[in-house]
C-alpha cells in the first residue's frame, strides 16, 4: 500500500497543535486522500532519511507529494491546496519568500509546545481512522 499513496503527511506526534492539524485536514479530506505518520515513528523516521532530511528535527512538518517532499511553510501551504475546496486559496500565500514564510512557522514551531501544549505520546487513531495512518 505504502508505494500507492501519494499524500502522506508527517507530523511531530506529541505536538497538540500537529495533531489539531492532522484532525483537521481528515475533516476535510472529502476523498481520503492523504495518510499520515508521526515523524517519530519508525515509518515517518525512515522516510525523514530517504529524502535525506534531519531524522531528530520534529519542528517541520513534512508533506510527501508523488514522491516529492515539502517542508515547513510550503509543505502547509501544498496541503492546503490539495485539500481543495475555499482552503486552496490560502495557497496564494506562495508568493511571499521562503525564507519570510519559513522564520514565522520557524517562531510557531519553536513554541508550540508552549502556546499549544504536548502529549505524552503520540496519538492513537480510532479504528475508524487507523487506515489513514502509515506505520
Amino acid at each position: 500500500m505504502e508505494n500507492q499513496v501519494k499524500h502522506i503527511i508527517l507530523f511531530d506526534g506529541v505536538c497538540n497543535l500537529c495533531n489539531g492539524s492532522v484532525q483537521f485536514i481528515i475533516k476535510r479530506d472529502k476523498h481520503s486522500k492523504f495518510r499520515f505518520a508521526s515523524l517519530q515513528s519508525e515509518f515517518g523516521q525512515d522516510k525523514l532519511l530517504a529524502f535525506h532530511l534531519d531524522n531528530k528535527d520534529m519542528d517541520s512538518f513534512v508533506y510527501v507529494r508523488d514522491g516529492k517532499v515539502f517542508t515547513k511553510s510550503t509543505a502547509g501551504l501544498m496541503v492546503l491546496k490539495d485539500l481543495g475546496g475555499l482552503w486552496k486559496i490560502l495557497y496564494l500565500l506562495i508568493i511571499f519568500p521562503k525564507p519570510l514564510r519559513d522564520w514565522f512557522y520557524n517562531l510557531i514551531a519553536k513554541n508550540r509546545y508552549k502556546m499549544f501544549g504536548k502529549k505524552e505520546s503520540c496519538m492513537l487513531p480510532s479504528a475508524d481512522l487507523k487506515s489513514r495512518f502509515l506505520g
